[in-house]
């Protein structure tokens, strides 16, 4: 039996073909999504390719494959205007958010041009008159951290291909959440913070009253439409049951229906279930974040 890696390791697999093939063998690269009898592969494209365990030759662990700063850029920019708080404003490269300060995401500027410039003063200037501190959030490669600046919120941008694979799921999805929605959601966010979107589309999905999640389908500036999941939570007398699995499925199969051919989902790097659920719907991770306080 070949010795296999972790889940979510990138690999290159050998494997055989059925009796008589020609050649009798072939190869897939990319990431391990599945390990039992069948092992699955997710490739970069976003196809999966499936295996018998009892035909796999040869595993090889592989280097993550490498992401452009162009790439993060892209996919920040669309989670920007799908999570963009009730007001923007641009300074310089950077987006601006405000949201009544409920949560850091909808209250934090985000540099998303290729220069961002130095505006720390007056990004911190814009938050004061609004009465909110001033906070960055700063995905890998995009911007130099002042020093003497503390960081924290460390997050995993997770991503996914749409164009295939999306398993057939069942859930009420709504264009606003309703009062049920509201209830079994635990942070208490203001309805316009929620269902604010830039330039995109917004649905809130909830699963047999016990799961509810939400998805903003945005555009990128190289023209890809991204579906960023966000705001999923089981309530906990439902939780291992697939309930969240089969939630995110029905919000990225509505997401496709719009035109989403890619996803992405923002996860704190310390919250192992959520990366583990995310990994078992063909996520991947892509990036970094963190958010930076200028207080």
């Amino acid at each position: 039996m070949v010795e296999l890696p972790e889940v979510g390791t990138r690999v290159s697999l050998r494997y055989r073909l059925p009796a008589g093939s020609v050649p009798p063998m072939s190869d897939v690269v990319g990431h391990l999504r599945e390990i039992g009898p069948t092992l699955r592969v997710q490739t970069k494209l976003g196809d999966e390719v499936t295996v018998s365990a009892a035909d796999v030759v040869s595993v090889r662990p592989l280097s993550a494959a490498p992401v452009r700063n162009r790439d993060i850029r892209n996919l920040e920019h669309a989670a920007a205007l799908g999570w963009p708080g009730v007001e923007q404003e641009w300074v310089g490269g950077w987006l601006l958010r405000f949201g009544h300060g409920s949560t850091r995401r909808a209250n934090s500027a985000v540099p998303l041009l290729p220069t961002p410039g130095e505006h720390v003063d007056e990004i911190a200037d814009w938050y004061a008159t609004r009465g909110a501190p001033a906070l960055l959030a700063v995905p890998d490669r995009l911007f130099g951290i002042p020093p003497g600046h503390p960081t924290d919120g460390e997050n995993v941008v997770m991503a996914r291909q749409l164009t295939e694979g999306v398993a057939a799921a069942t859930a009420h999805v709504a264009p606003r959440p309703d009062d049920d929605w509201l209830r079994l959601h635990p942070r208490q966010v203001p309805v316009d913070v929620l269902t604010a979107v830039v330039d995109g589309v917004v649905a809130f999905g909830r699963a047999e009253d016990a799961a509810v999640g939400r998805v903003a389908v945005t555009v990128a500036p190289d023209g890809t439409r991204w579906a960023g999941l966000s705001s999923v939570h089981v309530a906990e007398n439902a939780r291992r049951r697939g309930l969240a699995r089969s939630l995110c499925e029905a919000l990225l199969g509505w997401a496709v229906d719009q035109g989403a051919t890619r996803a992405y989902v923002q996860v704190l790097a310390d919250n192992a279930p959520a990366k583990k659920l995310y990994e078992s719907t063909g996520f991947g991770e892509h990036h970094r974040a963190r958010y930076v306080s200028l207080g």
